[in-house]
């Protein structure tokens, strides 16, 4: 006979590898899926999460659904955002959606998710829990092994699939148990607890309002806000300046006709995207920018590259003239 196999919705966090080990250790296979919207860490964290899976005996899918997710959900979201741009309970419920489509497919029994009752109070409530079910149309197939007992029996306890006593009933923000049970499982290396979604993140929310002002927000736009300093000059023209060496790298490696890549010449600078549509004024504007950021001097010209086509520019007196176009 085969094994009876469970999907996790998989964040790379504590709770949800302590979830997949809780059914795990119940003689279970779990595919971990990481559902890749577009909005996580800025960081790659794939290493990290493959380390988790391993230590614990998951497989590791990442799922990506970005074009799904702006379509249904960003912009639309029927539950409405929270503190900032992060539409949780929709959000929720389109990956638990597209988790039992890879339940169907994978022959799985049921859903599993590290979600903790009370740990977030617009998404972890015990209403808004239950309305991702509904959205989701997953009840009764979704366990939550680390308040399980505080929620009503799923399926896979009611068949036995699951033995509910080994599961926990952890309610509210504190992390004692958590930190308890990896512990006890000789977790190794796991991540602090902190939201890991930039849509929850007030700067990038602030980035996120600007942009969708004054263009079509698109999927190639995603990491041109993830990165550097925002800014949006006086002809509309959007700049982004990189403010280290990291940034400056991921600055370069973006392909997005709707900007042209900055460069200094000759001189040290931050990598920059300015608008492709920018008016002449805000090119020169732009180059007085990137130039600010450099170590120059106000009354000498410097050469400044726009997609190969290069001017002659100077700074700006001060930084603080950048200000007024400062988004972020």
């Amino acid at each position: 006979m085969s094994k009876t196999k469970a999907i996790a919705l998989f964040s790379g966090g504590l709770d949800s590898t302590l979830a997949m080990k809780l059914i795990i250790d119940q003689g279970i296979d779990v595919i971990a899926c990481n559902i890749n919207t577009g909005f996580g860490s800025t960081k790659d964290r794939y290493d990290h999460m493959k380390s988790m899976c391993d230590q614990v005996g998951a497989e590791l899918r990442i799922i990506d659904i970005q074009s799904e997710y702006l379509q249904d959900v960003l912009f639309s979201p029927k539950h409405g955002y929270g503190k900032h741009f992060n539409p949780c309970i929709d959000c929720h419920a389109k990956m638990f959606e597209v988790a039992k489509r890879i339940m169907a497919d994978e022959g799985a029994s049921f859903l599993i998710s590290g979600e903790v009752l009370g740990q977030r109070p617009m998404s972890q409530n015990k209403d808004a829990l239950q309305t991702v079910l509904n959205e989701s149309n997953c009840d009764g197939l979704l366990l939550r092994p680390m308040s399980a007992k505080l929620l009503a029996p799923t399926i896979a306890e009611q068949e036995g699939l699951v033995d509910r006593e080994k599961l926990e009933e952890i309610m509210g923000r504190s992390r004692d148990r958590q930190f308890e049970l990896a512990a006890k499982f000789g977790l190794k290396d796991f991540e602090s607890p902190g939201g890991g979604c930039l849509l929850t993140d007030a700067n990038f929310a602030t980035k996120m309002r600007d942009f969708i002002a004054h263009d079509t927000f698109l999927i190639k736009d995603i990491p041109v806000l993830k990165y550097g300093r925002h800014l949006r000059l006086p002809d509309g023209a959007k700049l982004v300046v990189g403010r280290n060496k990291e940034e400056n790298e991921k600055l370069q490696e973006i392909v997005n006709d709707k900007f042209i890549h900055v460069r200094t010449v000759g001189i040290p600078g931050p990598h920059s995207l300015l608008s492709s549509n920018a008016t002449q004024k805000d090119k020169e504007l732009a180059a007085r920018v990137v130039l600010t950021y450099c170590k120059t001097k106000e009354d000498e010209k410097y050469t400044i590259s726009f997609d190969n086509v290069e001017i002659e520019s100077s700074p700006l007196s001060s930084r603080d003239e950048i200000k007024p176009f400062t988004i972020l």
